[in-house]
């Protein structure tokens, strides 16, 4: 319980990276300035890139996440995970299974599983999973394909599992004190943070609003 204790410290902000929000400026510019901001986590996401593209990516931000002693988190592709020496890599309920994953990259490594039911939160527990990521707990134009979460669902996922719970979609920084009381371990965030012309800015409110809403539940 040690390795999810110290694991939900770093899952208060957990940012999430999109390329679409660029507007010319770098992902490395990007990331660092979330990092600045107060970022604990990052996750790399990339739908369209090549894997050597993707792979350079990933490799480049895991040495920018190490100097702010930040996770890096690759989305989906466990081969770029390996390859990078990402810290960790998340899954979502239609990619690899959950248990082959996590014999994959060993036990040191850190293992993250969307869900969206206590039912799937209870599988993934079991199959090796250091924390979920529950959504969209908000209306998201993000993912357009997913399916909401209601406040009491992410509350009855929270209590029925032992391991960190991440709430993410549509959260902002008027909205996220709205999941106070779910017992979540942090939040998710992808607009609220790279679509905004501060990004250091808005990664240091989100981070306040964390650390009040959210600190004492980890």
């Amino acid at each position: 319980m040690n390795k999810h204790k110290d694991l939900a410290e770093k899952l208060l902000l957990y940012a999430v990276t999109d390329r679409g929000w660029l507007n010319g400026r770098t992902l490395y510019t990007c990331a660092e300035e979330a990092l600045k901001g107060g970022v604990t986590c990052l996750q790399l996401r990339e739908k369209d890139l090549n894997d050597a593209e993707f792979l350079n990516e990933a490799r480049t931000l895991k040495e920018l996440t190490a100097r702010y002693h930040v996770p890096l988190i690759v989305n989906d592709s466990l081969k770029i995970a390996l390859e990078a020496n990402a810290d960790g890599i998340h899954v979502g309920q239609d990619d690899m299974e959950a248990g082959e994953v996590r014999r994959r990259i060993g036990a040191d490594k850190i293992l993250g599983i969307s869900v969206r039911t206590v039912a799937q939160a209870l599988r993934a527990q079991e199959a090796g999973a250091d924390y979920l990521g529950v959504g969209a707990v908000f209306p998201t134009s993000t993912k357009t394909d997913a399916a909401d979460v209601s406040l009491e669902e992410l509350k009855e996922i929270c209590q029925a599992v032992q391991i960190p719970v991440v709430a993410i979609g549509g959260i902002t920084a008027e909205n996220a004190g709205l999941l106070r009381q779910s017992k979540i371990a942090g939040i998710a965030v992808i607009s609220a943070i790279f679509a905004q012309a501060d990004i250091q800015l808005a990664a240091s409110r989100l981070r306040n609003i964390c650390e009040e809403s959210f600190g004492t539940h980890k």
